[in-house]
């Protein structure tokens, strides 16, 4: 009898397994909308530098000097970090995605630079789920202190 339960329970668990894992492996359209970062939607699994809501909103990233160049240096952070795939790329936006170790979940992030403001816009979105327990938000602050650390002159104090 036993046995006769766990069959279709195990068969409706790898099927919805698949059903998760081939949503999380199709890339969504890019949130850009009128040359902004979309808004979060009203789950709490999602933050944005252009997003009103206190909830979802982070500071951007800021920097001096040329805007380029300092989307670049993002890029080279970005592109050290493991389970991370470049998926757009054009002048003045980044595109990434970032797979989770444990379940490979993916999450979106999308940088886009704002030149006259010294500042790169950003959103961090999980692709499924409800609650991603900060991730999303941490992920972007361990960027900004990468992002500044690599930004500040180095010192040439003499001894």
């Amino acid at each position: 009898m036993k046995a006769r339960l766990c069959m279709p329970l195990g068969v409706a668990l790898l099927l919805a397994a698949g059903c998760v894992s081939a949503h999380m492996a199709r890339t969504p359209p890019s949130s850009l909308v009128q040359g902004n970062l979309a808004p979060c939607p009203s789950t709490p699994n999602c933050v944005c530098s252009q997003d009103a809501d206190p909830s979802h909103h982070i500071e951007p990233l800021h920097f001096e000097g040329p805007g380029e160049a300092a989307l670049a240096q993002l890029l080279t952070l970005v592109q050290a970090e493991p389970r991370t795939t470049i998926v757009g790329r054009q002048p003045g936006y980044l595109r990434i995605e970032y797979r989770s170790r444990l379940f490979r979940f993916t999450d979106d992030v999308e940088f886009l630079l704002n030149a006259e403001a010294g500042a790169i816009e950003v959103r961090s979105a999980s692709r499924v789920g409800h609650s991603d327990l900060g991730v999303n938000r941490r992920r972007v602050e361990s960027l900004r202190t990468a992002f500044a650390r690599a930004q500040a002159p180095v010192s040439t104090k003499a001894p």
